[in-house]
């Protein structure tokens, strides 16, 4: 058998020239392959070529994975070590943008509770707009890549019909000049937590290579991603324990410092502590100072602490700051902003602040007993947070005052009873039971021998306690309390007068009604006050009749109208009507005043030249207006008898007008 024909060999160079070829990717393929001509002819040349072709397309495309794996791993570890969101994303897309290459890059973030897309962070964009671009659910082609969790692509978005549009997407797409788009999932689990989107502002057909390559590195990014989500949900977490924590140990010791001041207050009662006592113990457990007001917001007690002093000084926690009442303070104005915050609390009965509800704004609260307002604490500005357990706190403690308001008031009007019956039993007595008085008198700081003169005092009848409350300060060694309708005041002043005058004083600011005083001389021992407060009583019953309800008079001045008429408002009208009538008639019809001429000429002892001084007018005018009463009243007016009825008359028509 033939052996076939010996082939030429192939010299050595050529071989390593070939080699070499295919490990420099720089090198010259027909430098390369030439000296192979001289050894193989044409068909075996070109099968050489295409051969070594696809070994260099292989070799460059293992390198080409090489880097990008690489890059990939790369990526991961510097991705792995940002824990800011923003700063990760913003690292995120820069990656993309460095592996894939396109012209713009950017990721849209998805929100779980509108499963919207968000555009959070772009490379290579330059439309405002597009930075701010929000994607609803299903539209465009991030919404294919949601709904499908896969790679989504196009040539060409305009033509795209794959996919419903939506116009702001497409606008802010050509704004932005995009025509290529490559969308891939960010899946972790079960949850897509956005879109890597690569894009190029002309065609371009997406390799799956590219494709393999940035869906590649979105599955790296979203463990990342997912990862910084975890650890921020951990540390808000953590954050959110040590706050809890905070508070719990905050509201403890808050509520370990109310149990002691509610204790302390409850103390205070069963003692028969004062406002004060209260003011002091609220201001040293809250650090600021404390004031509180009675029912007519007027100050009753106040207290500082050094912390509320200073208010430049921090707060030592580690001990209550000490309080103290500050007499020598001005005392808070109550402007009418307090007022109305006083009138809103008193119908919740809870602190209302006085200024922005921040920590350190003062606070009023009301202190009510049912719908009674009984005054008012007011806590001023400082540094330890009032919340609400110390709110509760400022509340109990205007419970606390009001407790002791009403065991005030109980005291004070178990006194003013036992005043009031003292005073009945001494006007009405008989002299029997002189003794016994005299002892219950001096039990209430009074030397019955002493009095001397008796003062009635009318007012509206839900003022006569206010009025013997202001009369109890008034001055030492009286009595004062209610009897027979009035309000009776034994005293042992000497001047009717003077005592009418300084007793309505003292009574009428604090009443805020009018108020009728009337007093009589002195009697020479305390056992004749009985016989002068009755006359006393029908003198300012008479006054108040006529109308005269707002002075202070004294009795004697009046004890001839009394004689007359009594008490009886009745006899005193139909008496002026029956002397005076037609002339109050001519005067009602005719818009005169004949009345006034008729008092002032019986005051000018019937001198018509007198009158006319005092009225001012000339003689004749006088004489013609006494003609025309001559004519109302009949001729006999000026005779001795029915003058004394028209001198009464007018007198008491005077009273009674106030004229």
């Amino acid at each position: 058998m033939a052996l076939p024909a010996q082939r030429a060999l192939v010299p050595l160079e050529s071989v390593l020239g070939l080699l070499d070829l295919l490990l420099d990717e720089t090198a010259d393929e027909q430098r390369a392959v030439a000296p192979l001509a001289e050894s193989l002819d044409g068909a075996e040349l070109n099968s050489v070529l295409r051969r070594t072709r696809q070994v260099r397309a292989a070799l460059a495309r293992w390198r080409r994975r090489d880097q990008e794996l690489s890059a990939l791993l790369s990526s991961a570890r510097e991705l792995a070590e940002l824990r800011d969101l923003d700063a990760l994303l913003d690292r995120l897309v820069a990656r993309a943008h460095g592996l894939v290459g396109t012209d713009v890059t950017y990721l849209s973030e998805f929100d779980q509770e509108t499963d919207e897309l968000r555009v959070r962070s772009t490379l290579g964009t330059f439309a405002p707009a597009f930075r701010r671009l929000r994607v609803p659910p299903g539209k465009g082609l991030a919404g294919k890549v949601v709904s499908t969790r896969s790679p989504q692509w196009t040539t060409n978005y305009d033509h795209y019909l794959d996919v419903p549009h939506d116009a702001e997407i497409d606008e802010a797409v050509r704004a932005e000049g995009l025509v290529s788009l490559l969308g891939v999932p960010l899946v972790a689990g079960d949850r897509v937590l956005g879109v890597l989107f690569a894009a190029n502002r002309d065609e371009h057909a997406f390799t799956p290579e590219e494709i393999a390559l940035l869906s590649a590195f979105a599955d790296h990014a979203a463990v990342v991603l997912q990862t910084v989500h975890l650890l921020a949900q951990a540390r808000a977490s953590a954050e959110a324990a040590r706050a809890a924590n905070e508070d719990l140990a905050r509201t403890m010791a808050a509520r370990e410092r109310a149990s002691a001041v509610h204790q302390d207050l409850t103390n205070a009662v069963l003692r028969g502590g004062t406002a004060h006592e209260v003011a002091r113990t609220l201001a040293a457990s809250l650090g600021r100072s404390v004031e509180i007001f009675d029912r007519d917001l007027a100050p009753l007690a106040s207290a500082r602490t050094d912390a509320s002093r200073e208010s430049s000084a921090r707060t030592d926690t580690s001990r209550e700051p000490s309080a103290r009442t500050d007499a020598s303070r001005e005392p808070s104005p109550v402007t009418a902003h307090v007022r109305a915050a006083v009138e809103r609390s008193r119908t919740t009965g809870r602190c209302v602040f006085l200024g922005p509800s921040d920590d350190g704004a003062s606070v009023v609260v009301a202190v009510v007993a049912a719908e009674t307002l009984l005054g008012a604490i007011l806590v001023g500005h400082g540094e330890l947070a009032l919340g609400s357990v110390e709110r509760r706190t400022i509340e109990r403690a205007a419970q606390i005052v009001a407790l002791l308001a009403l065991k005030r008031e109980a005291v004070a009007e178990a006194e003013e009873r036992v005043r009031g019956e003292l005073i009945s039993d001494i006007l009405l007595g008989d002299g029997a039971h002189r003794e016994e008085l005299m002892l219950r008198a001096r039990a209430r700081g009074v030397r019955l021998e002493s009095l001397r003169m008796v003062v009635a005092v009318l007012v509206p009848r839900d003022r006569r306690r206010a009025a013997v409350q202001a009369l109890g300060t008034w001055r030492p060694g009286l009595l004062a309390g209610e009897h027979a309708g009035c309000v009776v005041v034994l005293t042992d002043a000497a001047d009717p007068d003077s005592a009418a005058t300084e007793v309505r004083e003292c009574v009428r600011p604090l009443t805020g009604a009018p108020v009728l005083v009337v007093a009589d001389a002195p009697v020479a021992a305390w056992g004749e006050l009985g016989a002068r407060f009755e006359p006393l009583r029908q003198c300012a019953e008479l006054l108040h009749g006529m109308g005269i309800q707002d002075t202070a008079v004294n009795a004697a001045a009046y004890q001839p109208y009394l004689a007359l008429f009594g008490a009886g408002r009745d006899g005193i009208v139909a008496f002026t009507q029956a002397v005076l009538g037609p002339v109050l008639r001519w005067d009602r019809d005719h818009s005169t005043d004949l009345v006034k001429t008729l008092r002032t000429y019986v005051d000018s002892h019937c001198g018509p030249a007198r009158a006319a001084r005092a009225l001012n007018v000339h003689i004749n005018t006088v004489n013609q207006r006494l003609d025309r009463i001559t004519l109302l009243l009949g001729p006999a007016w000026r005779e001795p008898e029915p003058f004394f009825r028209v001198t009464v008359a007018v007198r008491m028509h005077a009273l009674a007008t106030g004229l």
